[in-house]
């Protein structure tokens, strides 16, 4: 771990980290982990942390060879005028990524019900119904139909001039949404319904990335943090040998929306740290250094721990 829990504990004072404190404590004496799983190209990768606005006609997140693209998605008025959907960004549509990622490999079927009622979703995402223009109810619909109508498109730069390797998806080939007024429990007439896109189902189905869905609840104040631990854990997966994560490779990955100016960098390299250290609370047996060139990442248990696993170390603790 990055520095020791103590130190990281008493250095908290605001009301969200003494929350996450808290959060991050019963997580370390869990009995079981509540498991969901993430599309890889989400933990390679990941939507904007803030609204890029409407005169924005791309964005775009870079990692090494791999970069993703987002161009929202068009609506046109009762005047026949277009207009931008905006683009999909904060926490509310990594939860929804999660869900239906988790939901996917879950039922192994594409065709995806969110539940008889808006309450009974919006607690499957870990969301408080709230009314108002600001209230949760308005973030979910419209980071909802934002998600559903962006089109992705990545591309693989190997550096060989001779290859091109790419691909567009979308999340949802369609979805059918019945929103009752208010935000009581009654069920909607009309059941709610998302079919996730061929391309989407079997990236999700095929490579699941697993996760501990506590850690997300834990951390999803921020969605950097999300971010920063999806990656994480997917790079542990794998990780055999000391890697050295470069700060300009992260700030393409995490931090593109930040100026390319030495302030820009700065600013960029505190919040990682930041963020990173929140994660690090949560995934305590993650193997992180920071370094004047980067972030060292070394061979680390992972966060989701193998069922046999999780027997053996559920023994050695009783014994």
């Amino acid at each position: 771990m990055l520095r020791g829990d103590r130190a990281m504990l008493a250095g908290m004072s605001s009301s969200r980290d003494l929350e996450l404190a808290r959060a991050a404590a019963e997580l370390w004496t869990a009995d079981s982990q509540e498991i969901g799983y993430l599309a890889k190209l989400f933990s390679q990768t990941s939507l904007p942390y803030k609204d890029p606005g409407d005169d924005a006609p791309v964005w775009f997140r870079k990692n090494g060879a791999l970069t993703l693209t987002v161009q929202p998605g068009v609506a046109v008025d009762t005047k026949g005028k277009a207009r931008s959907l905006g683009y999909p960004y904060g926490t509310v549509p990594r939860l929804l990524l999660t869900w239906l990622s988790t939901e996917a490999v879950r039922t192994k079927d594409p065709e995806l019900m969110l539940g008889a009622s808006l309450t009974e979703f919006m607690q499957k995402i870990d969301m408080t119904p709230t009314g108002g223009s600001n209230g949760t109810i308005t973030r979910l619909k419209r980071q909802m139909e934002r998600l559903f109508q962006a089109t992705l498109s990545v591309r693989v730069d190997d550096g060989d001039p001779d290859h091109q390797a790419g691909a567009k998806l979308s999340v949802a080939s369609a979805y059918d949404l019945w929103w009752t007024k208010g935000f009581d429990d009654q069920p909607s007439l009309m059941p709610s319904t998302v079919r996730l896109s061929y391309e989407f189902f079997e990236e999700v189905t095929s490579r699941p990335v697993p996760m501990d869905l506590g850690a997300l609840r834990a951390l999803r104040q921020s969605p950097m943090r999300l971010d920063i631990y999806a990656w994480l854990t997917h790079r542990m997966s794998y990780l055999e040998r000391p890697t050295t994560v470069s700060w300009e490779l992260l700030r393409g990955q995490f931090g593109s929306n930040l100026a390319d100016t030495k302030q820009g960098k700065q600013q960029f390299k505190r919040d990682f740290i930041r963020n990173l250290q929140a994660v690090l609370l949560v995934y305590r047996d993650a193997n992180v250094e920071i370094t004047d060139t980067g972030i060292m990442l070394k061979p680390s248990l992972t966060h989701v721990r193998f069922k046999g696993l999780r027997a053996i170390e559920r023994g050695s603790s009783n014994s």
